[in-house]
């Protein structure tokens, strides 16, 4: 049994070793000394510098660009209040602290004070800005498909939904729940999980509608249209989804600067009556050219889509000029009008005007531009433009665009804010920004992402997001229920609603 003197003596004896490394992490404290001041701004990864962010977003933690630095000392200090402070090899924010400074500083700026050590020295930059918008994000946070940027079939592909208010990923959908299936097209009804649908390709393939939580899947493919329904777009109403169908192939380069071209030898659009499983169309949308990317306007009374005239792909693949249209459509009587509008002709503009995305206010309509093709996201000089549908006018978004490929863009609830997949960080894999946009049009400095150590993160990652949407709220998905009915060989079958 333990004596109190031998219970004291151990007592002293870890105190006194307790004091001795206290002494020694003093004497190797991590604190700037000797600290020089240079005149320019910090080299930090992500680039971080000058952009908006939303009260409440996930914390803007940075990196020093270069290696050669091996630790940060960063104070982050608001306009209308509050103070940061963190100290590490990257600056590494408390989830709880930034959140309370940016929801203290809506409307103002952040001034962020960096400090690095290099090669034992440490030096002083010049102070950045952030902006805290007085436009909140409500969004719970955002959809993707994750993708080896390789040509095979399959894989590891998974449907992933992402916090955006801290740093939680979590799997909606993977391979490993269906394996051996591809999946994509995964698409909410403007964010609002209830009504969402997905497409599995392949054998055993189908078109997932889940209503409420209620998972059916159908088989989307008639005689009319020739393939089953993809790059879906929801009614506002929630009572019908527009589906493209059409057939992907691929095509490789050799020798030059680009490594493949994506293309479609038909594509047809449709929309599907989800109360019925009834297939809707029209002579504009099932005609000889090729129709594509179907997105409904914020009052559900257009259907805007890409079209481009046939031609001998790939020869051709030079040829492909998407022009942007739009057709009138009845959700009361589930009725097209009898013409369509052109808004933006291809080949009068030598362009290809593909990925209309119709803001949900009603307001704006963004969309992809580039030199040719119906798949933008092959297309290195892709880039977004914005129409006002109030006014007609169109604008390149410089402001957002880089050197190599935008595309994929989605609006938030509310319209102030919208996301798309660039590679302009490498070239090779597709990362997601984000950017808010005014009353005018003009739209902030594009935000990478963030995540809890992006330097890290980023250089590990050998997967590129795909097709990014915003979620109003966290999905609730039964992949077991899925694999019970993508494995089973029964689907329920869409049928031609007679239009006379």
């Amino acid at each position: 049994m333990t004596t109190c003197r031998e219970f004291l003596r151990q007592f002293l004896r870890r105190a006194a070793m307790a004091c001795l490394l206290a002494l020694l992490l003093a004497g190797c404290s991590t604190s700037p000394t000797d600290v020089t001041a240079v005149d320019e701004l910090p080299e930090i990864y992500p680039d971080y510098i000058g952009v908006t962010v939303p009260a409440g977003m996930a914390p803007l933690n940075f990196d020093m660009a270069s290696d050669e630095f091996d630790r940060m000392d960063v104070t982050v200090r608001g306009e209308k209040g509050g103070e940061l402070h963190t100290n590490g090899e990257w600056a590494d924010f408390s989830l709880s602290d930034w959140h309370r400074l940016t929801a203290l500083n809506v409307g103002g700026q952040l001034t962020v004070s960096v400090t690095a050590r290099r090669d034992g020295r440490w030096l002083r930059f010049r102070d950045f800005q952030i902006a805290v918008s007085p436009h909140p994000l409500d969004d719970w946070g955002l959809t993707y498909r994750l993708i080896k940027p390789g040509y095979e079939v399959g894989g590891d592909i998974g449907i992933y939904q992402r916090d955006l208010h801290s740093f939680d990923e979590l799997p909606i959908l993977t391979e490993t729940a269906v394996p051996g299936r591809c999946m994509n097209c995964h698409t909410a009804n403007r964010g609002n999980p209830d009504r969402l649908t997905m497409q599995i390709r392949g054998e055993g393939g189908g078109t997932l509608i889940q209503k409420d939580g209620a998972q059916q899947w159908v088989d989307t493919k008639t005689d009319l249209m020739g393939a089953a329904g993809s790059y879906a777009y929801w009614h506002p109403s929630g009572d019908y989804c527009a589906y493209a169908a059409s057939d992907v192939h691929q095509a490789f380069f050799v020798g030059t600067g680009q490594r493949i071209e994506v293309y479609h030898n038909f594509s047809n659009i449709f929309v599907l009556d989800v109360r019925t499983n009834e297939v809707l169309s029209s002579p504009q949308l099932a005609s000889q050219a090729l129709e594509i990317f179907p997105a409904f306007s914020a009052d559900g009374r257009w259907l805007y889509y890409s079209t481009s005239e046939p031609c001998r792909v790939p020869a051709e693949y030079e040829r492909v000029k998407c022009s942007l249209c739009r057709i009138s459509f009845d959700a009361a009587s589930g009725r097209f009008g009898e013409t369509a509008d052109t808004l933006l002709s291809g080949p009068a503009h030598d362009k290809s005007f593909t990925l209309a995305r119709p803001s949900y206010d009603g307001r704006w309509l963004m969309y992809c531009q580039s030199a040719r093709s119906n798949f933008p996201v092959c297309q290195r000089d892709a880039d977004l433009w914005l129409m006002d549908l109030q006014t007609g006018e169109v604008r390149e978004l410089t402001e957002v665009n880089s050197d190599d490929v935008e595309s994929y863009h989605s609006w938030s609830a509310s319209s102030r804010w919208f996301v798309f997949a660039s590679k302009r960080e490498d070239g090779m894999y597709a990362q997601l920004f984000l950017s808010g946009i005014d009353d005018r049009g003009r739209c902030t400095k594009p935000v990478l992402l963030p995540q809890r150590h992006p330097k890290q993160f980023y250089r590990a990652m050998m997967k590129s997001y795909n097709v990014p949407d915003f979620t109003t709220r966290r999905v609730s998905f039964d992949a077991h229920e899925a694999y019970r009915q993508v494995f089973d060989t029964g689907r329920a079958k869409v049928r031609i609603r007679n239009q006379n």
